[in-house]
């Protein structure tokens, strides 16, 4: 889980999901000069990503022929990807060519990261570097200390080492990455229900002071599996009366920036970016 400083390149390819990422992050790359070749779902992706584009490709999900070939001709020979893809459409109208059906085909499981290795392979062949989200994220990263809402309590700081390790302690078993704690205590696990599930089971057993911890896993493959957070985030922890967030400095992705830091001054919860030697 390592991200080495390279120079920027003149143009990277960008294959795009759904959600807000995406879209950030074009236009992040395009604010530094980067020139942007978008492949977008047909499935998933907002029409707004060719604002941020210098050429957009829409294609079916499993239509990887079609995506190398658009790098190809576009010049471009590092990509990243950016936003999930649902797993649904690998069942539902799934409309695969024939590199895509090759590739399935050699597969032990259908898996996330199974997958998503595969496609990387296949980009290595054509001679396309899949490149860490990261390297190119800028602002988007959570940076060290505190970062919105008020400053977290000495209790809350308390908190946040003890969730940090316990965290630390599930996402080496790959459990999860999240943990919720009050006092010395942890109150939830995330496990397969995901991160919201966990801050509300969390939050039910706390004062209304519990602290939510995010960790990144410690062999986690930036280059498609990156910790994030959002004003979704932020709205369950308030719902579920969670007062203080933790993350890992560095490696976590903020998406929409501008809206958690509203959201975090509108309902007084503390947001931190936190590093392992801190904690």
């Amino acid at each position: 889980m390592t991200t080495t400083n390279r120079s920027l390149p003149a143009r990277l390819g960008l294959v795009a999901g759904y959600g807000a990422f995406p879209i950030e992050l074009a236009e992040t790359l395009q604010k530094q000069g980067i020139e942007v070749h978008t492949v977008a779902a047909r499935e998933e992706t907002s029409a707004e990503i060719e604002t941020f584009s210098a050429s957009t490709c829409w294609l079916h999900v499993g239509q990887l022929g079609g995506m190398i070939k658009t790098f190809k001709a576009a010049g471009v020979d590092s990509v990243i990807f950016a936003g999930k893809v649902q797993k649904l459409h690998l069942f539902r109208n799934f409309r695969p060519d024939l590199t895509a059906i090759k590739a399935l085909a050699l597969l032990p499981d259908r898996r996330d990261d199974t997958i998503m290795h595969a496609i990387v392979g296949l980009l290595a062949k054509a001679g396309i570097e899949v490149r860490p989200q990261v390297e190119f994220a800028g602002e988007m990263l959570a940076g060290e200390g505190h970062l919105f809402g008020p400053k977290p309590s000495a209790d809350s700081i308390k908190d946040i080492r003890f969730g940090y390790t316990q965290a630390a302690g599930i996402a080496a078993l790959d459990i999860g990455q999240t943990v919720v704690v009050q006092q010395g205590a942890v109150l939830a696990v995330e496990a397969i229900e995901g991160t919201d599930e966990a801050i509300r089971r969390g939050g039910a057993l706390g004062n209304g002071k519990a602290t939510v911890v995010k960790v990144a896993k410690p062999q986690q493959d930036l280059r498609f599996d990156v910790p994030a957070f959002g004003p979704d985030t932020l709205e369950t922890m308030h719902a579920s009366g969670c007062r203080t967030l933790a993350v890992d400095a560095g490696i976590t992705l903020m998406i929409e920036r501008h809206r958690i830091a509203e959201i975090a001054k509108r309902y007084r919860i503390s947001v931190y970016g936190c590093r392992p030697e801190a904690a």
